[in-house]
C-alpha cells in the first residue's frame, strides 16, 4: 500500500501530538515542579529518613519478589511447553489472571484471606501478620507480577525445542544437569527481559499494595505509597513531586535495561 507523503507526515505529527500531550507534557511539568527550588531541596525532600525508609522498602520488596517470580515462571513455563497434562488450559488462564483483575480487587481478596476474620486469619495469632504487613504487600506484589517471566521464557522454549535437552539426556545427563547447562543458557535473554519487567511492576505497583498495607511511614510505605501519602494527606506537593522523580529515575534505568538487552539479544 502507498502512503502519499502528506499523509505519513500528518500520522507522524498526530503520533508525535499524542506522546507529547500523554507522556512528555506531564513528566516534563513534574520535572519542572520537582527542580524548580533547585536540586538541594529536592535532594533534601528525597534524603528524608520515610523516603529513604520507603526506598528501602521499594527495594526489598523487590528483592523477595523477583527470585520468587524467577524460580516460580522457569517452572511453570516449563510445565506449559514440555508437560502435556490434565488441566493445562487452566493453568494457562491462571497466569494471565493478573492481566485481567484489576489490582485494587487483589488487595481485597488478600484481606478476605489473610485479613483478622479471613480464612487464614488465625496465623495472626501465632505472631505472624499478613495484611498491613511486609507478607502481603510483598503477596500481593508477586501476584500482581505474575505472568511477566512465565510469558518471557515460555516462547523461547517452544522456539528452542527440546533436541539439545534430549541429546543430553542421552549422553547421560541427568535433569538438573541438562536444565543448568543447555535449557538456562538457552532461555537466558527471555529470562533476564522477564525479569525487568518484574522489577519495573514492582517498583511501580500501587493498587494492590495500597490495600494491604497500613501506609505508616518507616513502617508499611512504598515509594508509590509516599507519593499518596504527601499529594493527598500531607498536602505537599513538592514532596510528591520530588518522590514521583525518584521513581521516574528508577523506572527509566530499568527501561534503558530492557532496551539494552533487547538490543543485545536481537543481535545473537
Amino acid at each position: 500500500m502507498n502512503i502519499s507523503t502528506k499523509s505519513r507526515i500528518t500520522m507522524r505529527v498526530i503520533a508525535l501530538g499524542y506522546l507529547f500531550v500523554l507522556l512528555l507534557l506531564p513528566i516534563g511539568l513534574i520535572l519542572f515542579r520537582t527542580f524548580e527550588r533547585g536540586i538541594g531541596a529536592f535532594i533534601d525532600s528525597i534524603s528524608t529518613p520515610a523516603a529513604i525508609s520507603a526506598f528501602n522498602l521499594s527495594l526489598l520488596i523487590v528483592a523477595i519478589v523477583v527470585p520468587i517470580n524467577v524460580v516460580f515462571g522457569i517452572v511453570t513455563a516449563l510445565a506449559l511447553v514440555r508437560g502435556r497434562f490434565p488441566g493445562r488450559g487452566i493453568v494457562q488462564g491462571i497466569v494471565d489472571l493478573p492481566f485481567a483483575v484489576s489490582p485494587i480487587v487483589v488487595g481485597v481478596s488478600l484481606i478476605l484471606l489473610w485479613g483478622a476474620n479471613g480464612w487464614f486469619g488465625g496465623i495472626e495469632s501465632l505472631g505472624f501478620k499478613v495484611i498491613f504487613g511486609l507478607p502481603g504487600m510483598v503477596i500481593a506484589t508477586i501476584f500482581v507480577t505474575l505472568p511477566f517471566v512465565v510469558r518471557e521464557v515460555e516462547p523461547v522454549l517452544h522456539e528452542i525445542g527440546d533436541d539439545q535437552e534430549q541429546a543430553a539426556a542421552t549422553l547421560g545427563a541427568n535433569t538438573w544437569q541438562t536444565f543448568w547447562r543447555i535449557t538456562l543458557p538457552a532461555i537466558r535473554w527471555g529470562l533476564t527481559y522477564g525479569v525487568v519487567l518484574t522489577v519495573a511492576r514492582s517498583l511501580g505497583e500501587f493498587g494492590a499494595v495500597i490495600m494491604v498495607s497500613s501506609g505508616f511511614p518507616g513502617v508499611s510505605q512504598t515509594l508509590t505509597l509516599l507519593v499518596h501519602s504527601r499529594y493527598i494527606d500531607d498536602h505537599n506537593t513538592f514532596g510528591a513531586y520530588s518522590a514521583a522523580t525518584l521513581l521516574m529515575g528508577i523506572a527509566l534505568v530499568v527501561l534503558l535495561a530492557m532496551t539494552a538487552l533487547d538490543r543485545k539479544r536481537s543481535t545473537k
